[in-house]
Protein backbone atom coordinates (compact mmCIF):
# COMPACT_ATOMS: atom_id res chain seq x y z
CA UNK A 1 0.00 0.00 0.00
CA UNK A 2 1.52 3.14 -1.09
CA UNK A 3 2.19 5.77 1.70
CA UNK A 4 0.89 9.10 1.67
CA UNK A 5 2.54 12.21 2.45
CA UNK A 6 1.13 13.00 6.25
CA UNK A 7 2.09 9.65 7.09
CA UNK A 8 5.84 9.53 5.84
CA UNK A 9 5.81 12.96 8.11
CA UNK A 10 4.18 11.27 10.87
CA UNK A 11 6.61 8.81 10.82
CA UNK A 12 9.94 10.94 10.92
CA UNK A 13 7.61 13.35 13.67
CA UNK A 14 7.59 10.03 15.37
CA UNK A 15 11.43 8.93 15.09
CA UNK A 16 12.59 12.41 16.28
CA UNK A 17 10.50 12.12 18.83
CA UNK A 18 11.72 9.03 20.44
CA UNK A 19 15.80 10.14 19.43
CA UNK A 20 14.96 12.95 21.26
CA UNK A 21 13.79 11.40 24.36
CA UNK A 22 16.76 8.92 24.58
CA UNK A 23 19.11 11.33 24.11
CA UNK A 24 21.15 11.85 27.70
CA UNK A 25 22.21 15.55 26.63
CA UNK A 26 18.10 16.58 26.83
CA UNK A 27 17.40 14.97 29.67
CA UNK A 28 20.23 16.67 31.62
CA UNK A 29 19.24 19.71 30.05
CA UNK A 30 15.68 19.18 31.38
CA UNK A 31 17.50 18.18 35.09
CA UNK A 32 19.48 21.73 34.83
CA UNK A 33 15.89 23.94 33.67
CA UNK A 34 14.02 22.07 36.57
CA UNK A 35 17.38 22.61 39.17
CA UNK A 36 17.13 26.40 38.12
CA UNK A 37 13.36 26.25 38.51
CA UNK A 38 13.28 24.58 41.99
CA UNK A 39 16.20 27.29 43.48
CA UNK A 40 14.68 30.17 41.83
CA UNK A 41 11.50 29.34 44.37
CA UNK A 42 13.97 27.59 47.06
CA UNK A 43 16.01 30.69 47.88
CA UNK A 44 15.88 34.58 47.40
CA UNK A 45 20.02 34.18 45.96
CA UNK A 46 19.79 31.54 42.88
CA UNK A 47 17.63 33.80 40.63
CA UNK A 48 19.80 37.21 40.94
CA UNK A 49 21.30 38.78 37.81
CA UNK A 50 24.52 38.50 39.78
CA UNK A 51 24.48 35.43 40.56
CA UNK A 52 23.22 33.67 37.51
CA UNK A 53 26.60 35.90 35.87
CA UNK A 54 28.83 34.21 38.84
CA UNK A 55 27.16 30.72 37.17
CA UNK A 56 27.38 31.35 33.70
CA UNK A 57 31.17 32.65 33.72
CA UNK A 58 32.06 29.78 36.40
CA UNK A 59 30.81 27.00 34.08
CA UNK A 60 32.67 28.36 31.13
CA UNK A 61 36.46 26.96 32.41
CA UNK A 62 34.92 23.09 32.57
CA UNK A 63 32.84 23.67 29.68
CA UNK A 64 35.75 24.98 27.48
CA UNK A 65 38.21 21.94 28.70
CA UNK A 66 35.26 19.53 28.36
CA UNK A 67 34.96 20.35 24.72
CA UNK A 68 38.33 19.05 23.96
CA UNK A 69 37.82 16.38 26.16
CA UNK A 70 34.57 15.20 24.84
CA UNK A 71 36.94 14.65 21.38
CA UNK A 72 39.43 12.70 23.70
CA UNK A 73 36.86 10.25 24.66
CA UNK A 74 34.45 9.53 21.44
CA UNK A 75 37.84 8.44 20.03
CA UNK A 76 38.01 5.97 22.94
CA UNK A 77 40.98 8.10 25.11
CA UNK A 78 41.17 10.13 28.35
CA UNK A 79 43.11 13.24 28.98
CA UNK A 80 44.01 13.41 32.66
CA UNK A 81 46.47 16.18 32.54
CA UNK A 82 44.18 18.87 31.64
CA UNK A 83 44.10 20.48 35.25
CA UNK A 84 47.66 20.58 35.16
CA UNK A 85 48.33 21.66 31.94
CA UNK A 86 45.97 24.66 32.81
CA UNK A 87 48.31 25.38 35.59
CA UNK A 88 51.53 25.28 33.19
CA UNK A 89 50.14 27.23 30.51
CA UNK A 90 48.66 29.88 33.40
CA UNK A 91 52.00 30.17 35.25
CA UNK A 92 54.11 30.41 31.48
CA UNK A 93 51.70 33.39 30.49
CA UNK A 94 51.99 35.14 33.79
CA UNK A 95 55.41 34.65 33.83
CA UNK A 96 56.51 36.09 30.47
CA UNK A 97 54.39 38.76 31.08
CA UNK A 98 55.75 39.82 34.48
CA UNK A 99 58.63 39.90 32.48
CA UNK A 100 57.60 42.71 30.29
CA UNK A 101 56.56 40.54 27.30
CA UNK A 102 53.40 41.89 25.68
CA UNK A 103 50.00 40.02 25.88
CA UNK A 104 50.44 38.80 22.61
CA UNK A 105 53.94 37.32 23.12
CA UNK A 106 52.37 35.46 26.76
CA UNK A 107 49.49 34.29 24.82
CA UNK A 108 51.57 33.17 22.55
CA UNK A 109 54.17 30.97 24.30
CA UNK A 110 50.79 29.76 26.65
CA UNK A 111 49.04 28.02 23.18
CA UNK A 112 52.60 26.96 21.83
CA UNK A 113 53.41 25.02 25.68
CA UNK A 114 50.09 23.73 25.61
CA UNK A 115 50.02 22.29 21.83
CA UNK A 116 53.57 20.99 23.08
CA UNK A 117 52.33 18.94 25.61
CA UNK A 118 49.35 17.90 23.68
CA UNK A 119 51.53 16.43 21.02
CA UNK A 120 53.98 14.71 22.97
CA UNK A 121 50.76 12.40 24.74
CA UNK A 122 49.21 12.19 21.42
CA UNK A 123 52.77 10.95 19.93
CA UNK A 124 53.15 8.60 23.08
CA UNK A 125 49.86 7.28 22.93
CA UNK A 126 49.22 6.67 18.83
CA UNK A 127 52.72 5.85 17.78
CA UNK A 128 54.27 4.29 20.93
CA UNK A 129 51.49 2.26 21.96
CA UNK A 130 51.05 3.74 25.52
CA UNK A 131 47.69 3.69 26.93
CA UNK A 132 46.10 6.90 27.53
CA UNK A 133 45.55 6.52 31.33
CA UNK A 134 49.29 6.01 32.08
CA UNK A 135 50.57 9.10 29.55
CA UNK A 136 48.20 11.56 30.36
CA UNK A 137 48.66 10.44 34.63
CA UNK A 138 52.14 10.76 33.98
CA UNK A 139 51.70 14.62 32.15
CA UNK A 140 49.30 15.80 34.95
CA UNK A 141 52.11 15.44 37.42
CA UNK A 142 55.48 16.71 35.64
CA UNK A 143 52.96 19.83 33.86
CA UNK A 144 52.18 21.03 37.73
CA UNK A 145 56.16 20.40 38.41
CA UNK A 146 57.00 22.65 35.60
CA UNK A 147 54.44 25.11 36.39
CA UNK A 148 56.14 24.94 40.07
CA UNK A 149 59.87 25.36 38.25
CA UNK A 150 58.96 28.38 36.22
CA UNK A 151 57.58 30.27 39.01
CA UNK A 152 59.80 28.83 41.90
CA UNK A 153 56.45 27.61 43.74
CA UNK A 154 55.25 31.70 44.04
CA UNK A 155 51.89 33.65 43.20
CA UNK A 156 52.18 35.68 40.12
CA UNK A 157 49.59 38.97 40.13
CA UNK A 158 51.76 41.43 38.15
CA UNK A 159 51.69 40.74 34.35
CA UNK A 160 53.86 43.52 33.28
CA UNK A 161 52.66 46.62 30.77
CA UNK A 162 49.62 44.90 29.41
CA UNK A 163 48.68 43.93 32.83
CA UNK A 164 45.06 45.70 32.47
CA UNK A 165 44.86 44.24 29.24
CA UNK A 166 44.92 40.77 30.06
CA UNK A 167 42.27 41.22 33.09
CA UNK A 168 40.14 42.78 30.64
CA UNK A 169 40.32 39.48 28.69
CA UNK A 170 39.24 37.57 31.14
CA UNK A 171 37.60 39.62 33.66
CA UNK A 172 35.38 41.93 31.37
CA UNK A 173 32.40 41.97 29.64
CA UNK A 174 32.18 43.51 26.43
CA UNK A 175 29.31 42.57 24.59
CA UNK A 176 25.75 43.13 26.13
CA UNK A 177 27.05 42.56 29.55
CA UNK A 178 27.76 39.29 29.04
CA UNK A 179 30.86 37.86 31.21
CA UNK A 180 34.14 37.80 28.00
CA UNK A 181 34.76 33.67 29.16
CA UNK A 182 30.77 32.79 28.14
CA UNK A 183 31.07 34.20 24.64
CA UNK A 184 34.62 32.08 24.01
CA UNK A 185 32.78 29.47 25.49
CA UNK A 186 29.49 30.06 23.29
CA UNK A 187 31.89 30.34 19.79
CA UNK A 188 34.04 27.17 20.94
CA UNK A 189 31.26 25.16 21.38
CA UNK A 190 29.28 26.30 18.15
CA UNK A 191 32.78 25.47 16.55
CA UNK A 192 33.67 22.27 18.14
CA UNK A 193 29.91 21.49 17.40
CA UNK A 194 30.44 22.39 13.51
CA UNK A 195 33.50 20.13 13.54
CA UNK A 196 31.72 17.13 14.64
CA UNK A 197 28.60 17.62 12.95
CA UNK A 198 29.94 18.80 9.28
CA UNK A 199 33.07 17.80 8.74
CA UNK A 200 35.01 15.11 7.51
CA UNK A 201 37.59 15.29 10.39
CA UNK A 202 34.57 15.16 12.79
CA UNK A 203 33.31 11.68 11.13
CA UNK A 204 36.82 10.33 11.49
CA UNK A 205 36.77 11.02 15.06
CA UNK A 206 33.69 9.49 15.25
CA UNK A 207 34.79 6.03 13.32
CA UNK A 208 38.09 6.08 15.41
CA UNK A 209 36.09 5.71 18.67
CA UNK A 210 33.79 3.72 16.64
CA UNK A 211 36.21 0.94 15.67
CA UNK A 212 39.75 1.58 15.18
CA UNK A 213 40.76 -1.40 13.68
CA UNK A 214 38.00 -0.50 10.87
CA UNK A 215 39.07 3.28 10.36
CA UNK A 216 42.56 1.56 9.80
CA UNK A 217 41.15 -0.32 7.41
CA UNK A 218 39.06 2.31 5.30
CA UNK A 219 42.10 4.15 5.12
CA UNK A 220 41.33 6.62 7.76
CA UNK A 221 44.62 8.36 9.18
CA UNK A 222 44.04 7.12 12.47
CA UNK A 223 47.41 7.96 14.03
CA UNK A 224 47.53 11.73 13.05
CA UNK A 225 44.28 12.26 14.07
CA UNK A 226 44.49 10.83 17.52
CA UNK A 227 48.03 13.01 17.97
CA UNK A 228 45.52 16.13 16.50
CA UNK A 229 42.48 15.28 19.37
CA UNK A 230 45.09 15.07 21.93
CA UNK A 231 46.47 18.50 20.80
CA UNK A 232 42.87 20.03 20.89
CA UNK A 233 42.64 18.91 24.20
CA UNK A 234 45.75 20.84 25.94
CA UNK A 235 44.79 23.70 23.51
CA UNK A 236 41.72 24.26 25.16
CA UNK A 237 43.10 23.67 28.78
CA UNK A 238 45.43 26.24 27.87
CA UNK A 239 42.62 28.93 26.44
CA UNK A 240 40.72 27.88 30.01
CA UNK A 241 43.86 28.75 31.58
CA UNK A 242 44.44 31.95 29.81
CA UNK A 243 40.62 33.20 30.29
CA UNK A 244 40.99 32.50 34.25
CA UNK A 245 44.17 33.78 34.42
CA UNK A 246 42.90 37.52 33.32
CA UNK A 247 39.61 36.58 35.60
CA UNK A 248 41.24 35.82 38.70
CA UNK A 249 43.52 38.77 38.28
CA UNK A 250 46.77 35.98 39.74
CA UNK A 251 48.21 32.68 39.52
CA UNK A 252 49.08 29.82 42.00
CA UNK A 253 50.73 26.65 41.38
CA UNK A 254 47.33 24.96 42.67
CA UNK A 255 44.94 26.34 40.45
CA UNK A 256 43.69 23.51 38.46
CA UNK A 257 43.64 20.98 40.66
CA UNK A 258 41.39 18.51 40.78
CA UNK A 259 39.85 20.11 37.31
CA UNK A 260 40.79 16.86 35.06
CA UNK A 261 37.79 15.11 37.46
CA UNK A 262 35.14 17.31 37.02
CA UNK A 263 36.04 17.80 33.21
CA UNK A 264 35.50 14.24 32.72
CA UNK A 265 32.45 14.29 34.55
CA UNK A 266 30.79 16.77 32.68
CA UNK A 267 31.29 15.00 28.91
CA UNK A 268 29.96 11.90 30.68
CA UNK A 269 27.05 13.47 32.41
CA UNK A 270 26.63 15.33 28.81
CA UNK A 271 26.42 11.76 27.09
CA UNK A 272 30.12 10.97 26.15
CA UNK A 273 30.68 7.09 25.85
CA UNK A 274 34.08 6.02 27.62
CA UNK A 275 34.42 3.39 25.67
CA UNK A 276 33.99 5.82 22.47
CA UNK A 277 32.71 7.22 19.40
CA UNK A 278 29.43 8.89 21.36
CA UNK A 279 29.93 12.59 22.32
CA UNK A 280 28.62 16.01 21.34
CA UNK A 281 29.60 19.44 21.87
CA UNK A 282 26.49 20.75 23.55
CA UNK A 283 26.28 17.28 26.17
CA UNK A 284 29.92 18.80 27.51
CA UNK A 285 28.49 21.93 27.70
CA UNK A 286 25.06 21.23 29.46
CA UNK A 287 27.18 18.45 31.98
CA UNK A 288 29.60 21.13 33.02
CA UNK A 289 26.64 23.51 33.42
CA UNK A 290 24.80 20.62 35.85
CA UNK A 291 27.98 20.47 38.15
CA UNK A 292 27.77 24.17 38.11
CA UNK A 293 24.48 24.07 39.20
CA UNK A 294 25.01 22.04 41.56
CA UNK A 295 28.15 23.65 43.32
CA UNK A 296 26.00 26.70 43.60
CA UNK A 297 22.94 25.16 45.11
CA UNK A 298 24.74 24.00 47.67
CA UNK A 299 25.76 26.83 49.53
CA UNK A 300 22.12 28.42 48.60
CA UNK A 301 20.53 25.82 50.29
CA UNK A 302 23.16 25.26 53.15
CA UNK A 303 24.59 22.31 52.26
CA UNK A 304 27.97 21.63 53.65
CA UNK A 305 30.83 21.94 50.49
CA UNK A 306 32.27 18.74 51.35
CA UNK A 307 28.95 17.34 49.84
CA UNK A 308 29.72 18.84 46.27
CA UNK A 309 31.93 15.57 45.18
CA UNK A 310 29.04 13.56 46.29
CA UNK A 311 26.64 14.99 44.54
CA UNK A 312 28.82 15.28 41.33
CA UNK A 313 29.80 11.72 41.14
CA UNK A 314 26.67 10.47 41.90
CA UNK A 315 25.26 12.61 38.94
CA UNK A 316 28.16 10.72 37.01
CA UNK A 317 27.33 7.25 37.68
CA UNK A 318 23.77 8.12 36.90
CA UNK A 319 24.52 9.24 33.26
CA UNK A 320 26.53 6.16 32.88
CA UNK A 321 23.67 4.28 34.28
CA UNK A 322 21.32 5.46 31.85
CA UNK A 323 23.84 4.96 28.74
CA UNK A 324 24.01 1.46 29.92
CA UNK A 325 20.12 1.12 30.16
CA UNK A 326 19.75 2.53 26.73
CA UNK A 327 22.13 0.42 24.78
CA UNK A 328 20.72 -2.85 27.23
CA UNK A 329 17.15 -1.93 25.58
CA UNK A 330 18.91 -1.34 21.77
CA UNK A 331 20.78 -4.37 21.97
CA UNK A 332 17.19 -6.44 22.57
Amino acid sequence: MATTLDQTIAQKQRTLGAAVLANQTFWVLVAVVLACIFLSFATDSFATPKNLYNITRNATFVAIIALGMTLVIITGGIDLSVGSVLCLCSMVLAVVMHSGYSIEVGIAASVATALLIGAFNGVLIAYVGFPPFVVTLGMLSIARSLAMVASNNTVVFQFGPDHDKLLALGGGAWLFGIANPVIYMIVLTLLTGFVLRWTRLGRYIYAIGGNEHAATATGIPVRPIKVGVYMISALSAGVAGIIQTGWLGAVTTNIGAGMELQVIAAAVIGGANLAGGVGTALGALVGAALIEVIRNSLGLLGINAFWQGTFIGGATILAVLFDRIRNFRQAE
